[in-house]
């Protein structure tokens, strides 16, 4: 087969292959928007029925995305080092324990240790999930394969919210509603049973005849790992010459894109609320639903449209709907409207780019951890703005933290600009080398 062969032309063991890993990859990233949409809806209960603080409060939205800064990294390493097979499995296994030990939690320190738990799981799905799924992913469709990832996240927030709606209203505790995050996650756990390592991953590492081995086995193409060869390579060479300005940009841009989103949705009932949309949890139903709509349509233009396009406008665009909010002095309710559906549809069409992007810009031997790096980089500042938002709120109000999220979305736009390559349609080897 060619790199260009339709997938309806697979073999059935590559099409069963492809759809299986993407399926265990994608419910991967389900979990991280499930977790953080069930504790949007919760967040309230939990804040009076501990008694926290706003930066208490604060502390425990952001204690998974510390949890992430610290997993995406570490576990980055690993799975360069002993394959993505293996830790794809232990970070599962972190999440299921972490999820249901959440019903047990009797004050906030333990919840922010369970919390913080659940993000070391969550920052090693995104280390390895997308990576590996990209060195799977023939290079004519991976933009969309890998944006798929995406939908499944947006999808798991938007579920989480409803469901965790319908459970608070029948008045179950938040602390079983935290716990049924563990739910989803088993049903990954069964998905990755036999999943194989990756090729590209064997090859790096020299075992040249194990990888071609795998790619007889599932009929896989082999141009899709042509160039791929043993590669001995220090971290330090995500900071050397050309590999540099991408591990740059890569950290720049993710975090321009996920801060203001994870500031304003993981407490979507208080924002909006504050910003004169109401404070009941039809706003943010109905917000998430714009979300997955934008993540939707970005991955059926991935790859017809460019990684650049797709993220250079976009952020320009959210940039103008949270600076309206923060400069209109009493907008009316379409103008408000308007402009949190303006920044949940282009932010999430954009973010199919943080699964696209990092996956491709890393060689095989620092895929996983450029990645890791990056996943850690992007959640330094969400999990400043989650943390203070709330203290933010009572002090400098509503407005001055919106014009914060607009300001990181111009640096966004800007670092994109003058950073971002265009890797649509390129073998993965190509593009590293």
């Amino acid at each position: 087969m060619s790199a260009d062969t339709p997938k309806s032309q697979l073999s059935p063991k590559a099409a069963h292959l492809y759809r299986r890993l993407t399926m265990a990859t994608a419910f991967g990233q389900g979990l991280d928007g499930y977790d953080l949409g069930v504790l949007s809806v919760v967040m309230i209960s939990l804040t009076h029925d501990l008694g926290l603080s706003p930066l208490e409060t604060g502390l425990i939205g952001a204690s998974s995305l510390i949890g992430i800064f610290l997993g995406g990294p570490i576990f980055g390493y690993l799975t360069d080092r002993f394959g993505r097979r293996l830790m794809f499995h232990i970070d599962i296994i972190i999440f299921i324990v972490a999820g249901f030990g959440q019903a047990l939690v009797p004050d906030g320190i333990l919840l922010f240790v369970a919390r913080l738990a659940l993000g070391i799981a969550i920052g090693a799905e995104y280390a390895i999930g997308a990576p590996m799924l990209a060195e799977f992913s023939p290079a004519h469709h991976r933009g969309k394969r890998l944006s798929s990832l995406q939908i499944c996240w947006y999808g798991g927030f938007l579920a989480a919210v409803i469901i965790a709606h319908l459970l608070d209203t029948a008045g179950l505790h938040w602390r079983w509603i935290l716990a049924t995050c563990g739910i989803p996650a088993i049903i990954t756990y069964i998905l990755r049973h036999h999943l194989p390592e990756s090729p590209r991953w064997l090859m790096s590492k020299g075992y040249e005849d194990e990888a071609r081995a795998l790619i007889e086995q599932y009929n896989l193409d082999p141009s899709d790992t042509s160039g791929e060869a043993e590669t001995r390579t220090s971290l330090r060479s995500l900071f050397v010459g050309a590999q540099a300005k991408r591990t740059i940009f890569v950290c720049v841009f993710w975090a321009c894109l996920v801060a203001p989103y994870f500031a304003i949705f993981t407490f979507a009932p208080t924002v909006l609320g504050a910003a004169g949309l109401g404070e009941g949890n039809g706003a943010t139903i109905l917000t998430n639903t714009v979300a997955l709509l934008g993540v939707t349509v970005g991955t059926f233009i991935v790859d017809r449209m460019g990684r650049r396009p797709m993220l250079i406008g976009p952020f320009w665009i959210q940039a103008i709907a949270l600076g309206l909010v923060a400069v209109v002095a009493h907008p009316p309710l379409i103008l408000l409207s308007a402009c949190f559906w303006a920044f949940a549809f282009f932010n999430s069409l954009s973010a199919c780019l943080t699964a696209v992007y990092p996956a491709e810009l890393f060689p095989t031997a620092l895929r996983t951890s450029g990645v890791g790096l990056g996943t850690a980089a992007s959640r330094i500042g969400a999990a400043i703005g989650t943390w203070l938002l709330p203290v933010g709120i009572e002090t400098i109000g509503i407005r001055a933290c919106m014009l914060i999220g607009a300001l990181m979305c111009v640096a966004g736009a800007l670092i994109s600009q003058f950073m971002a390559p265009e890797t649509n349609g390129q073998n993965l080897h190509a593009i590293t080398s």
